[in-house]
């Protein structure tokens, strides 16, 4: 034991703690769950340091939490939910993506080891995200308490930024803001930082800190509860504006998008009209002005809609480049092949080397345009059939604003993904797929959501007729 090292002394000393968190887990069946999102959403917090890989602690959360529902399938059966189109689509591309471990078109051999550390990112833990919100989103409450969560980890992120922005950066920020980030952090000559909060980089902030503010607008908006109402717009507010911090332009493209997909599944005309005006009034600032040009950041955005943008002319000779390679590549150089996996001699060496700066960029390299094609009709598979249920089989106008923000977010973060490499990036996979999981579940939540909120409608008129019969008796 001496000389087994320092992982075997952390190890013995995390044990109890193991056999404590396990024994919560399965004493309180939702505490695992509710670990998974927090821990989730910091893993790429640049004063966190994992000693393993980074999608361990999740894909081990996700294993338990599957394992506790098998157990105890006979007192909460809430598989038969998972049985959907989304669930068809998450099968097809997990299905193509386990068949790519006999890609060779590199003619290295085949490397079960990288596939497998590749396969379980692009696809797998999709298919684990599916099934664990299927299970346990299994109430009003508890998708009340989900939504609040994220909405107050978002506000977290946004609160980080002011700091980042007002106090400064910790020694671990700051080594990747003169490090890996410089580059792309430290624009216009050094005089504009790129802000990231807790997140991996700017573009991963910048486009999930979209996603969500357009999800937490239409919460809001949608809800008859006036706490609700008013927590979820303000944090949406705040959202929006930390996200201009982050000088992620796709951002914008991001907002937009969502916000013209909930108008469409919105079916009321009293909402559409004001989303449209302000989404053109916001388009026309940014686009036809020049308001508030004096700020680094807007000028930033701004430039989003330059058709003489430098880096976007970079990008598209990158994009040229990569597709006179995989002319000859239909089933891509193989999940998992990197620049460690693929020797410098080898043709399609090159194609590891190139930033891909974009999700769908990356799903084509390695699964070529065959790939690419059934991730594609993978995705618009579970979009239709979420859209579907929120346009055509919920009444109830608040919860169909829940499935219409859900929805929209998904549709924005897959916007950010085409533009920037976001979309299987942490802590996006979890929240946004797990988020268009939740809209399949919400037919079977809309009775008892119905009446809890008949119950807090009841509530609030009686705090408000209590509150006027005080205002009264303090006249007399």
């Amino acid at each position: 034991m001496a000389t087994s090292g320092l992982p075997a002394f952390t190890a013995i000393c995390m044990f109890p703690f193991i056999v404590l968190f396990i024994y919560l887990a399965f004493s309180y069946r939702m505490f695992a769950f509710w670990i998974l999102i927090v821990v989730n959403y910091f893993l790429q917090m640049k004063d966190i340091s994992l000693p393993g890989p980074m999608l361990l602690p999740n894909e081990m959360l996700q294993l338990l939490l599957l394992g506790i529902a098998i157990i105890d399938a006979r007192q909460t059966p809430h598989f038969e939910r998972a049985g959907n189109l989304m669930l068809l689509a998450l099968v097809l591309w997990c299905g193509f993506c386990t068949l790519e471990v006999l890609n060779d078109t590199c003619d290295i051999g085949i490397n079960i080891g990288a596939w497998y550390t590749g396969a379980r990112m692009m696809a797998f833990q999709l298919l684990y995200i599916f099934l664990v919100f299927s299970i346990y989103i299994s109430s009003p409450e508890i998708l009340i308490k989900y939504l609040k969560i994220w909405a107050f980890l978002s506000l977290f992120s946004a609160i980080w930024t002011w700091k980042q922005v007002n106090i400064g950066l910790t020694q671990a920020e700051t080594s990747f803001l003169y490090g890996p980030g410089r580059s792309t952090h430290l624009i216009q000559a050094g005089t504009l930082i790129r802000y990231f909060s807790t997140f991996s980089d700017a573009a991963n902030y910048g486009c999930n800190a979209a996603a969500s503010a357009v999800a937490f607008l239409i919460f809001g908006i949608t809800s008859k509860i006036k706490n609700y109402r008013w927590l979820f717009i303000i944090i949406g507010i705040i959202v929006i504006k930390s996200m201009f911090a982050s000088g992620t332009r796709t951002a914008i493209f991001c907002m937009f998008a969502g916000f013209a997909v909930y108008i469409v599944l919105s079916k009321s005309l009293k909402i559409a009209i004001p989303f449209a005006i302000a989404g053109f009034l916001f388009f026309c600032f940014l686009a036809f002005t020049n308001i508030a040009n004096g700020n680094q950041q807007i000028r930033r955005m701004r430039s989003a809609f330059s058709k003489n943008d430098a880096s976007t002319n970079v990008r598209d000779i990158n994009r040229e480049t990569m597709k006179k390679y995989m002319k000859d590549a239909p089933w891509g150089i193989g999940i998992g092949s990197g620049q460690k996996e693929v020797p410098a001699n080898n043709k399609f060496s090159r194609m590891t080397t190139i930033a891909p700066d974009s999700e769908y960029i990356y799903i084509w390299l390695r699964t070529g345009r065959i790939g690419i094609t059934v991730f594609i009709i993978s995705m618009l598979i579970m979009l239709g059939g979420a859209c579907y249920i929120v346009f055509f089989r919920l009444k109830s106008p608040s919860l169909r604003g829940i499935g219409g923000g859900l929805c929209s977010a998904f549709v924005a973060i897959q916007l950010g993904a085409y533009g920037n490499q976001v979309l299987m990036q942490f802590p996006n996979g979890l929240i946004f797929y797990g988020g268009l999981t939740i809209v399949y579940i919400l037919p079977y939540l809309e009775p008892a959501w119905v009446e809890l909120e008949k119950k807090k409608l009841a509530e609030q008129e009686e705090r408000k007729r209590i509150k006027l019969e005080k205002k009264l008796a303090s006249r007399v």
